[in-house]
């Protein structure tokens, strides 16, 4: 199989490369990203050099450049990661989300209705659906309540995908899933930007009163259940995907702090986020009773591996944060 990846130098993205090159299956992976700010291929240090795996520095928004990947690559199916994720940067600056998750996903499912891509699969958010009141979890017919620029250009990227399956009858599946954690994510996000400043000692800013609820997802779990969708989820369908441990996220920041030897002196509450979703709350019983999936990560456990590999990847939280892991691509792709 062909499999063409967008957004694969990501954190998910990366992961998911990652995972699918694992094995040792007939399968020739094509990653297409732009190297945005959190495009990093330092993340795919491990599968560079697989005979299997191919990089296109492609933005997916770049129509002229997306067709030559797929006249080129042929892919048999796509996983579509690529989109501008951080809520913060949507609200300070809302254009880039647009262009990215809108624009980008038209891009690819024009090039894959074009090309008569096999199978499409468009990755999204349970951000989608909103705060959502206890005791309700979101299943996939929940109404979408966006509160962000961010979450908008994914409920909007959602409904654009879905709408190429009952127009043009492409076999296009969406998943959503609620907060992901793990190795390798940019520290820009709670768990990693709390776990990097509490290794380096400084203070750790929590929105707000800290009571923001989020279910916490294992990144390696999500990648198995996009992986298990990709192979058994039918055309036209929604399939959320949680990791069925809900926290607050002070219980978590306190977990962390733990976790790295520190007191809770080095919190420090700031002025919340504009229109800050108070509760996400998903049922992924729909992919688990189709597909077979269920988590296999519980969060300690999950918790203690990424701080593990924080710790031990201190030259790699230094480039991101200098910006130096800009020049990988130079360095290792510049004259190929």
């Amino acid at each position: 199989m062909k499999l063409l990846v967008t957004g694969g130098a990501g954190f998910i993205g990366s992961a998911f490369v990652r995972m699918a090159l694992s094995g040792t299956e007939d399968l020739a992976l094509g990653n297409l990203d732009v190297l945005s700010y959190a495009g990093n291929l330092e993340n795919l240090v491990s599968v560079s050099d697989d005979t299997r795996y191919r990089f296109f520095k492609t933005d997916v928004a770049d129509a002229a450049g997306v067709e030559a990947v797929f006249a080129e690559f042929q892919p048999d199916a796509v996983v579509h990661f690529a989109a501008e994720s951080h809520v913060d940067r949507s609200i300070h600056s809302p254009e880039p989300v647009i262009r990215t998750n809108l624009n980008g996903t038209f891009t690819m499912l024009e090039a894959a209705r074009r090309h008569k891509t096999a199978r499409f699969l468009h990755v999204s958010t349970d951000e989608v659906y909103g705060s959502i009141d206890e005791p309700h979890d979101a299943d996939e017919e929940y109404p979408l309540r966006a509160s962000s620029p961010y979450s908008a250009s994914k409920a909007g990227s959602d409904l654009l995908a879905l709408s190429y399956y009952t127009t043009y009858k492409m076999n296009v599946s969406v998943t959503r899933a609620s907060n992901n954690y793990g190795p390798f994510q940019f520290p820009e996000k709670l768990i990693p930007l709390m776990i990097a400043n509490a290794l380096e000692g400084k203070q750790l800013p929590v929105y707000g009163d800290g009571m923001q609820i989020r279910d916490w997802l294992y990144v390696d779990d999500h990648c198995r259940a996009i992986r298990a969708v990709l192979d058994k989820g039918r055309a036209g369908q929604v399939y959320n995907i949680g990791g069925s441990r809900a926290l607050p996220n002070i219980e978590v920041v306190q977990r962390i702090l733990a976790a790295t030897g520190h007191d809770e002196t080095l919190i420090k509450y700031v002025a919340d986020r504009p229109g800050h979703d108070r509760r996400y709350a998903i049922t992924s019983e729909k992919v688990e009773r189709e597909t077979g999936w269920k988590p296999q990560v519980e969060f300690e456990a999950g918790l203690a591996e990424t701080v593990r590999w924080y710790k031990e990847n201190a030259a790699w939280i230094a480039n991101v944060r200098s910006g130096a892991y800009r020049d990988f691509y130079e360095k290792n792709y510049g004259a190929r």
